[in-house]
């Protein structure tokens, strides 16, 4: 059975994969890049915990990169702007 984190990266890597860019995660930056761009998913890692001792518990804060990788001789920034706005719109419509 696949952890609480890896279920959570899985969703996020499903939810990115509906965009016009290709979605890789964890991989490295290949040599060419597609005219829509690339979108790399870094897992990240969960970092030093919080910890409240009334119960003993912890608390994890654990961020997830992204890397948005548009190679285009013209109209680079107009297609950067698109591609993060259709991340983010991805992202709030199911959070």
């Amino acid at each position: 059975m696949p952890s609480k984190r890896e279920t959570i990266l899985a969703a996020l890597h499903g939810r990115l994969q509906t965009l016009a860019a290709p979605v890789l995660r964890g991989d490295v930056l290949p040599e060419r890049i597609p005219a829509t761009g690339l979108i790399i998913l870094r897992d990240g890692k969960p970092g030093e915990p919080e910890v409240t001792l009334s119960p003993l518990t912890y608390f994890y804060e654990h961020r997830a990169e992204l890397e948005v990788v548009i190679q285009a001789s013209t109209g680079r920034d107009a297609l950067f702007d698109t591609l993060t706005a259709d991340i983010g719109a991805a992202l709030t419509s199911d959070r």
